[in-house]
């Protein structure tokens, strides 16, 4: 009976040192999570789904987790491990954001919209282009299946990350560059159709301006290029968000080597 007793201690007892392990990775996966983690969630329930990932992801990574984790002064180690594993992660996926955001603020500047539909005193002042592409691009993912793929990203994240050993440094950065690299390539992807538009645009406006001086060219493109840029908006809107969430789900299914 005793046996039996201690044995379930010492069971309960790695199950939660296990758990919390696991909480604190998500926990700071969570900190920068595009959609679940978004200041405009409340913290109460950005918690609940912290717990409810635990949850899921705990019983498949058990096996992941040293045999020694319950050694005594270990706990701080693998607990400052995870939390840098988690906010690896993390960051990794907030720039795919990051690359809609660009994407809004380049597209706005080129057709002469960041400033007539700026972004207010808000959290993230963002030119309106860029309030469209992050509010949509975040529910296409939602609509996609983000949950999922997240729980397999977590469950996978372990196999890349060993719990207990820190990220290496020279590999960290080598990957970390590359990730930078991609999303700055996929913002200007993105916002390809807008600045070849402007190009257009000011190509066009040098020219009448050459052609007749006298006419104020400024005071008759500024309307045509504003509504130029709304057009392209609406057509290029669904191809913009089809080739991002292409990148996104991508790197989520293989993060060292996924689609940028």
């Amino acid at each position: 009976m005793n046996e039996a007793l201690a044995y379930l201690f010492d069971a309960g007892r790695m199950a939660w040192i296990v758990g919390g392990m696991v909480f604190l990775r998500i926990g700071a996966m969570m900190a920068l999570l595009p959609a679940f983690g978004e200041r405009s969630i409340p913290l109460r329930i950005r918690l609940a789904i912290t717990l409810c990932f635990t949850i899921l992801v705990a019983p498949a990574v058990v096996p992941a987790f040293p045999d020694d984790i319950g050694a005594p002064g270990a706990h701080m180690r693998m607990g400052l491990a995870e939390i840098a594993h988690g906010l690896v992660l993390g960051i990794a996926l907030r720039l795919f954001v990051m690359a809609l955001q660009v994407a809004g603020e380049i597209a706005a500047q080129s057709v002469s919209l960041s400033q007539l539909f700026g972004g207010g005193a808000g959290q993230e002042p963002l030119p309106a282009i860029g309030n469209i592409l992050v509010v949509s691009g975040l529910a296409l993912a939602v609509m996609s299946g983000l949950h999922v793929r997240i729980v397999g990203l977590m469950i996978h994240s372990y196999d890349l990350f060993p719990p207990g050993s820190m990220p290496d440094a020279s590999m960290l950065t080598e990957w970390g560059t590359g990730r930078v690299i991609s999303v700055f390539l996929l913002s200007f992807s993105l916002a390809a159709p807008f600045m070849i538009a402007s190009l257009l645009y000011n190509v066009a406006l040098g020219v009448i301006n050459r052609a007749m001086p006298q006419l104020m060219v400024a005071f008759v493109g500024a309307p045509a290029i504003t509504a130029a840029g709304l057009i392209l908006l609406a057509l290029t809107v669904p191809l913009i968000l089809k080739l991002w969430i292409a990148a996104f789900t991508g790197f989520i299914s293989s993060p060292v080597g996924g689609p940028g």
